[in-house]
Order: C-alpha cells, then structure tokens, then sequence
C-alpha cells in the first residue's frame, strides 16, 4: 500500500546565545489533541510551498518571528500518529537566526523561551524524548526516522544518519 502521509514542518528556534529554546505550551484549546503538551512550532505544509517556506511561515505566523539561518536537522515518518490514526511526515529544522521578538502567545498556547538542558523535564509526546537530542546535537548529518504510533503511544523507534 503507498504511503500518503501529511506533511508537516517542525521547527526548533534556538535564542542567540543558543542556550535556549522557543517551545509552545499547547494550553489554549480544549479539544487540541497535543493538549498541555510541549511542542517545537511547525504545521502542515501548503499544496503550494516547498518544506522550507512552509517552516518558514509557520514559524511566522505562530511566534511572529522572520528565520534569518535554518538548518534541515531530519525527517521523521510518524504512521498512525494523528488524533485518527492518519500517517504524518515530519521535516524537522533547527533555526538558529532569527529576526523579531517573539509572541508570549498564539491561539494554540503559551510561547516559552526554554533552557534546552531543561526539555526533558517538560510534558512532552515520548517520542519527542528520542529525537530531540539530535535536534541540538553537533553532528552535521541530518537523521531520517520512522516513529510509529498505535493508541495515541509510540511502539518503536529507528533512525539513520
């Protein structure tokens, strides 16, 4: 059977001191199936734009921020991850300059500046856990996973680089 994910962007917006990152507590809507989640910005890319100007607008409209230096970081394929089992593939982008103040919030949660060392703490998906090390790592090498979900819960993970 073909795959036929949605495809979506993630993006991690380092501060200039790359000691922190801007996260979105997704606190606003009750019915938000990543709700009280922490979460990277990104969203589905539109039928007319590449992956990098679509992570380029969704980082504008969700945190008000102009990306100045993205890095592709990975890719992850997620089947079954969303709120009805519908297969998503992730292009996941470091953005390491940006111009703008940030948002404190948007329609889908507050916008928290957040120390990097501090993200594992936070509420986040469980499979966020496995992939965001090399999000900030310094390898060069950008990753290709596949991350399934069943239930709302990730069964496996396995990535290259």
């Amino acid at each position: 059977m073909p795959y036929c994910p949605i495809v979506a962007t993630l993006g991690y917006v380092l501060s200039p001191d790359r000691e922190r990152v801007l996260l979105i507590h997704r606190n606003a809507r009750p019915d938000d199936h990543h709700l009280d989640k922490y979460n990277g910005l990104g969203g589905k890319v539109e039928r007319d734009e590449d992956v990098m100007a679509g992570m380029r607008r969704e980082i504008r409209e969700e945190s008000g921020l102009i990306c100045e230096d993205m890095v592709l970081r990975g890719t992850i394929s997620w089947p079954g991850f969303g709120k009805n089992g519908e297969d998503w593939l992730g292009f996941i982008f470091r953005i390491d300059r940006f111009v703008g103040d940030a948002f404190r919030r948007n329609e889908e949660g507050t916008l928290e500046w957040i120390e990097i060392a501090r993200v594992p703490e936070l509420n986040l998906w469980e499979g966020d856990r496995q992939f965001l090390p090399l999000v900030f790592d310094d390898d060069p090498r950008p990753f290709h996973g596949v991350m399934p979900y069943e239930n709302g819960r990730m069964r496996s993970w396995q990535f290259s680089r």
